[in-house]
């Protein structure tokens, strides 16, 4: 069996908690990665104090890139994370790319990786466990399944259970399938196991953390780690008080982001705090100019609110 197959097995699970910054995909004008951009970005986000960044989701949109570009941000992140901890998502549009992402993530020193399901066709859970265990057992090491349901065929609360249970190297989820009561079946099945459970619907961050889930990997916080950190500490301390104050933040914030197609949002929200991530993915309309100029107008006056509220100056990306 390959070497990476002593990964899970000489360190054990990876303790993964705290809050995890899904990272965009800057690009440059001719549609290159924009490698300068992202390490800013990648800057930005640890210097906010997050437990480490997430490549290769939704929020970086991994469908519009190609295998090679993948490859080289992963190993350009790695170096560019140093210490801190790096997740890679190894979804893929064609199911062949998923194993080399998965290989060339671990290669790179990530602490897991991200295994969402096939995209664009719909399967049966039959089907998506034997993937499971397949791509698992190919990359040998720690493997959370990735629910997203909104662009891949949705995994069946049992079928998560089932394949955490028994699918050697998958040791835990992120749940972005925005399904309210697997917040509480997911920990009652984990019991003493060392199941991770981290969120990835920032809508559920504040009661996942009540239910005991370990962490949350967040889109929004690519853009705004600030508050979806100070957030997901006071729903962990129970301080209610700050809650209150930040969690109308939140949602007004989500008002403003959910006009828009992901991940566009979290991308405009970088560039009101000064990191330009370059064209996106297609021409905007009349109407697109018209939502963007406006959440660029609502951003900086929301930005001084949520200042207030975290008792900081929450200042521009350098």
């Amino acid at each position: 069996m390959h070497a990476r197959s002593s990964i899970l097995e000489a360190s054990g699970p990876p303790s993964l908690t705290g809050l995890y910054a899904a990272a965009v995909t800057p690009r440059t004008s001719t549609g290159a990665v924009d490698y300068a951009i992202f390490d800013r970005v990648v800057d930005f986000l640890l210097a906010a104090g997050v437990d480490g960044v997430c490549l290769g989701g939704a929020t970086a949109e991994f469908p519009h890139a190609t295998l090679d570009e993948r490859v080289r941000l992963i190993a350009h992140a790695a170096r560019r994370v140093g210490d801190a901890t790096l997740l890679v998502g190894i979804g893929a549009a064609s199911p062949s790319d998923v194993v080399p992402l998965g290989r060339a993530a671990f290669d790179a020193g990530a602490r897991a990786v991200l295994l969402s399901m096939p995209v664009f066709f719909r399967y049966q859970q039959e089907d998506l466990e034997a993937f499971c265990a397949d791509v698992a057992a190919e990359i040998g090491g720690p493997v959370l399944l990735y629910d997203l349901p909104a662009f891949t065929t949705p995994l069946a609360t049992a079928t998560v259970v089932q394949v955490l249970e028994h699918t050697p190297h998958i040791v835990g989820i992120k749940d972005s399938s925005g399904q309210a009561d697997r917040l509480a079946a997911l920990p009652a099945a984990r019991g003493t196991r060392a199941w991770r459970l981290l969120v990835g619907d920032d809508a559920l961050l504040v009661e996942a953390m009540r239910a005991g889930w370990d962490g949350c990997i967040s889109g929004t916080s690519g853009a705004f780690p600030e508050l979806l950190l100070a957030t997901m500490r006071a729903a962990r301390a129970g301080d209610q008080p700050m809650l209150d104050a930040l969690v109308p933040l939140v949602q007004e914030l989500f008002a403003q982001q959910g006009v828009f197609p992901t991940p566009w949002g979290i991308r405009i929200g970088l560039e009101a705090r000064g990191l330009d991530t370059g064209p996106l993915p297609l021409p905007q309309s009349a109407g697109r100019l018209a939502q963007r100029a406006a959440y660029l107008e609502w951003a900086p006056g929301w930005l001084a609110r949520v200042g207030d509220a975290l008792g900081q100056t929450l200042v521009v990306a350098r």
